[in-house]
């Protein structure tokens, strides 16, 4: 939430409109074309009865439709302006409506064509241990069947923390990877931060980070190759979506006719260790 910052509705308009939803934002298409042929039926029956020739006098239906028709340049023939101010408004109306078709045109493009990722997080984190140490983990998948290069992976945790001055401040702390890039991210990312004497999460537990109120933040950069453009994905974990002691569970199958595969019914699987030591009993 933002405090003391003057709100400006139409500051932003165009990216409020590009950033909500396709139906929300055909929704307010629609809204926004029935009013404005409201408002010029209102404005045709302002002028008088015999402002619209072949219509019923006094009749909104009639100067309604009259205006869908003046607005989308259709023009059937039935019905037309017939005083001077009837062609003002028209005059006006046609104008309006060159701009707001031009103006809806561009939005829905600008929306359809801008290239976005669908990559898909596991829900929850691991602590585990890695090569014999302990170690964050968490995957990444595509969910496209084509292919991101030149895909970058950052890592960051915020948490609370009293400095030296005992004030009370949010750092971010950034959590390198064992592998950051990837020349082809087509498939499946397994993340892996080595918690080791350097790491900010070196020495922590459950009740440690509860206590900072830890958010790990994951961005996701890359370029699609079908659009030959820079998509970007992002994602955060609570502390109580860190599962510690636990491993992800193994998506790589071996399919009857030899081939390998991955079994995405099981990308958020999680095992804890002990159920793990259990089966290999």
């Amino acid at each position: 939430m933002r405090l003391g910052r003057r709100r400006r509705p139409l500051g932003d308009l165009y990216h409020y409109l590009l950033t909500i939803s396709w139906s929300q934002l055909i929704g307010l298409i629609v809204v926004g074309f029935i009013a404005a042929n409201a408002l010029f039926a209102a404005l045709f029956l302002l002028g008088g009865s015999d402002s619209i020739e072949g219509a019923q006098p006094g009749s909104f239906i009639d100067a309604f439709f009259f205006s869908v028709q003046t607005m989308a340049t259709i023009g059937y023939g039935k019905m037309g302006p017939h005083t001077a101010y009837a062609h003002v408004i028209v005059t006006t109306e046609a104008f309006v409506g060159l701009l707001g078709f031009a103006t809806a045109t561009g939005l829905l493009f600008s929306k359809f064509s801008r290239p976005t990722a669908r990559v898909m997080f596991s829900r929850y984190m691991v602590m585990t241990t890695w090569e014999g140490e302990p170690a964050l983990m968490f995957r990444m998948a595509n969910e496209r069947a084509n292919q991101i290069v030149e895909a970058q992976c950052n890592v960051a945790v915020l948490k609370d923390e009293v400095t030296s001055d005992g004030h009370e401040v949010r750092r971010v702390h950034d959590l390198p990877l064992m592998r950051q890039r990837s020349p082809v991210f087509s498939l499946s990312w397994t993340a892996v931060h080595v918690i080791g004497k350097h790491s900010p999460l070196h020495g922590a537990d459950p009740a440690a980070l509860q206590k900072a109120d830890a958010i790990f933040v994951v961005t996701f950069t890359g370029i699609d190759e079908t659009f030959s453009q820079t998509v970007h994905a992002r994602h955060s974990w609570t502390h109580d979506q860190v599962i510690w002691n636990a491993r992800l569970a193994d998506i790589f199958i071996t399919l009857p006719d030899g081939r390998d595969a991955i079994d995405y019914t099981k990308f958020h699987d999680v095992i804890k260790d002990a159920d793990r030591s259990a089966g290999n009993a």
